[in-house]
């Protein structure tokens, strides 16, 4: 489980297609803290951690997680957002993220507002109906209130800290970007279902 709060953001240093798609993450984290078989999530899809170097980890990811998710667009280089797994008696600052990515959603709108910058996202027609105003969402691993909804777009106002210490100060226009909803919302809606 992880609060969509980002704590590092990594690089991609190498990629690897094998039988599955093998990732190396370049990080400030103390890897010397880090087990084999940990959870991190990057750019909020929770990968497993399988090998450990100085300022580095390596993950491997399955084709499954990489069809559901933005991970197809990975390239040497990028930069993503990075959250250690939650600690019991860790601070919720953010929602519950499981990190389990539910898709991707595009960037079709950047405009800037004051000093904090405003993104419209496209939603898939089946996750849209989980986005409320003022509901929270993940979106590539960073926890995030909605501003306004219509039919599938929404509406997200990023802080300069925000844009700061994610790669969200990066966004443009076509982006594709990791959604997971919120766990809440999944579970009324099934109960509205269920009625």
């Amino acid at each position: 489980m992880f609060t969509g709060i980002v704590t590092d953001i990594g690089t991609i240093t190498e990629l690897d297609q094998q039988g599955d798609l093998r990732a190396r993450i370049n990080t400030a984290y103390d890897t010397a803290g880090i087990d084999i078989g940990a959870s991190i999530a990057s750019d909020g899809v929770c990968l497993t951690v399988i090998a450990l170097g100085d300022d580095c980890y390596d993950v491997q990811i399955s084709a499954e997680t990489v069809s559901k998710t933005n991970l197809d667009s990975w390239a040497v280089g990028k930069r993503v957002n990075l959250e250690r797994a939650l600690k019991v008696g860790d601070e919720l600052g953010g929602h519950i993220v499981s990190g389990h990515v539910d898709g991707v959603a595009q960037v079709v709108a950047v405009e800037d507002e004051g000093d904090s910058t405003r993104v419209t996202l496209r939603a898939p027609k089946d996750l849209a109906r989980f986005i409320a105003p003022k509901g929270s969402v993940a979106l590539n691993g960073t926890s995030l209130t909605v501003n306004d909804v219509d039919m599938c777009e929404f509406g997200i106002n990023f802080i300069p800290h925000t844009k700061e210490v994610t790669t969200w100060g990066d966004v443009s226009v076509g982006d594709q970007v990791n959604l997971e909803i919120d766990t809440l919302a999944r579970y009324v809606a099934r109960l509205a279902e269920m009625s």
